[in-house]
Order: C-alpha cells, then structure tokens, then sequence
C-alpha cells in the first residue's frame, strides 16, 4: 500500500501537468481520440447481439449528454459500452434461472426433491409456488457443483463499477469545457450498418453454373431446348 507521502506526492505531480496551454496545441491534442476507430458492431456477441445494439446505446447517449470534443464522445462510447455490459449479464442471470428451474424439476415437471407432505396437507400449493420452491431446489444444487454464481455476481459488480466510472470521466471531461475547444461530433456509428460491407457477413460463394456444350457467354444454353 502506498504511504501517505507518496499519495501526497502524487496528487501534487497531478497538479503540474494540465495538458496542452495554447490554442495551438489543443486543437493537435484534440485530433487524438478521432484515431481510436471506434465500431460500434465489432463489440457485438455473434449471434446473440444486433450489430447496432451499441451504436443505438450510444446515440441515445450523444443526445442526452451533448459531447462537444473528442474526447468527451470517447467517454460516451465507454457509458455505451457499460450499459451493453448490464444489458449482458442480465440477460445471463435470466439464463441461470432459468436453468436453475429446470435443474429443479423432473421430466414430467415434478420436483426432484419433494415437498414434506405435513407443509402441504392443510392446502393446495400453486402451479407459482411449486415453480418457486423448484427454482430454490435447482439453485441449491447448481450452487454446489461449482462457482457460476459467484462469478456472475461479480461480473454484475464489475458491470455497474465501470458503468459509474464511465459516467464520472465525463462529468469531470465536461468540467473541462473551458479549457479543451469545442469540435464537430459526427456519430458515423448510428448509420445504415447494413450497407457497410466491414460489417457484414461474409457470404457463402455459390458455385458457378454448368457451362453446356456448344454455350458462349454471348449465346447461353436454352433450358428449354431438347437434348441433342
């Protein structure tokens, strides 16, 4: 762990260094981030994920938060990012109920486990309740064969830790507007991705026809004329 002098030190070094002073050099520093060739569609899951998934996430964000430079808008694609990240891992925990329940159950949807029948014999137990009492069971029993749940806790801690990261590097960026110029923001990512061949699927090539005999380019086969 660092010492209180070197913490001390380090907040004081902060202070020296404030980025670029002229005018000049915050115009060159702010061409910066326009390299970072951000594609929204390359952070999409195969298969599971829309390739403008994120770009939607993020154009939403461009319209609520206004970025006015680069660098601004590259904290915007690390909110959209995050929120994608939430997105996911609640889509995963859905996943594991669902497959907590299934664990639960039996083929015909009984318990595996059943209930004591002095905890039911005054009253009917509903098709919710069994379900609940199932899902609990599978939970129980995944949660012994390993760790998956612990991770998808943690990944769900990380998902929200960077989330709240993200949104604070852009207030403090937006703290800044005085000091860093202000840019055109063109969001290329909400376009048409469709008709963008870097982003499309690479097609299966379909095999050339069969060339007849006595056929030219300039006089095709008819497929309708009898054999010879």
């Amino acid at each position: 762990m660092p010492t209180q002098n070197q913490i001390e030190a380090n907040r004081a070094n902060a202070t020296h260094s404030t980025g670029p002073q002229t005018p000049a050099g915050k115009a060159r520093a702010s061409q910066n981030a326009r390299k970072h060739g951000f594609t929204a569609s390359s952070f999409a899951v195969v298969r599971l994920e829309e390739l403008d998934c994120i770009a939607r996430l993020k154009a939403d964000l461009i319209a609520c938060y206004q970025p006015v430079n680069s660098q601004e808008l590259f904290a915007i694609e690390r909110i959209a990012l995050a929120q994608q990240a939430i997105l996911r891992v609640a889509r995963l925990e859905a996943g594991f109920f669902t497959q907590t329940l299934n664990h639960g159950l039996g083929a015909w949807g009984n318990l595996w486990t059943p209930v004591d029948p002095g905890l039911i014999a005054d009253t009917t137990v509903t098709r919710g309740q069994n379900r609940n009492i199932a899902i609990a069971s599978g939970f129980q029993q995944i949660a012994k064969e390993g760790n998956a749940w612990l991770l998808l806790l943690r990944y769900q801690s990380q998902a929200e830790r960077q989330y709240r990261r993200a949104i604070e590097e852009f207030e403090r960026l937006k703290a800044l507007r005085k000091e860093l110029p202000n840019e055109p923001i063109q969001d290329r990512d909400v376009e048409d991705y469709s008709q963008d061949p870097d982003n499309q699927t690479n097609p299966i090539p379909r095999p050339a026809p069969p060339v007849m005999a006595g056929s030219t380019p300039d006089n095709p086969p008819n497929p309708l004329a009898p054999s010879p």
